[in-house]
């Protein structure tokens, strides 16, 4: 399981806190850096300093650097499909393909995401994977009657032969692709 890291607050001057060290940047009084050399996955990304003087660039300047996750570089990403590609990567293909259909503003679709990255991990060679993003491409969306979101498609020979709808537990997809394998 996987959490996000948005905000880390530290205390400005604490013992509890050797490695930190202090620097003075403009439009306030020091700014804390600390070392997080005990977190294996996470570096510190430094953010751009402005010259600009609005008072939103000077709030943003003040924020310092963002951590963020290394892992998310290394991640399975399962490609994107789209009308020009859909007919050679999918109808044509020679294995089985998994398609997920989902769109950027769909929580549930977002729940999902990591379970078909595991799925394309487990079944490279077997199975293709692909999403499609029902905002850039509508007209396949149409074409296969997808109502809600996320849907997940299973092709074999150019032919649709299931569907699950909804973010279901990875034993429901891992239960499907056995079925055409």
């Amino acid at each position: 399981m996987a959490a996000v890291l948005e905000t880390l607050t530290v205390p400005r001057a604490s013992a509890a806190l050797p490695s930190a060290s202090f620097a003075p940047i403009a439009g306030s009084s020091f700014t804390i850096r600390v070392r997080f050399s005990e977190f294996k996955g996470l570096k510190i990304q430094p953010t751009r300093s402005s010259s600009l003087t609005s008072s939103s660039s000077s709030r943003l300047a003040r924020r310092g650097s963002k951590i963020v996750c290394e892992a998310q570089d290394t991640a399975v990403v399962v490609p994107a499909v789209k009308d020009d590609g859909w007919q050679s990567q999918v109808l044509d293909s020679e294995a089985p393909v998994l398609v997920e259909f989902w769109a950027p503003w769909c929580g549930p679709c977002r729940m999902i995401h990591p379970i078909i990255d595991e799925l394309a991990k487990e079944y490279a060679g077997k199975l293709k994977c692909y999403k499609v993003n029902t905002d850039d491409a509508p007209s396949i969306a149409t074409r296969y009657g997808i109502r809600s979101i996320p849907t997940v498609m299973i092709f074999k020979s150019g032919e649709k032969k299931d569907a699950i709808i909804g973010a279901v537990p990875k034993q429901v997809l891992t239960t499907s692709i056995e079925k055409f394998l």
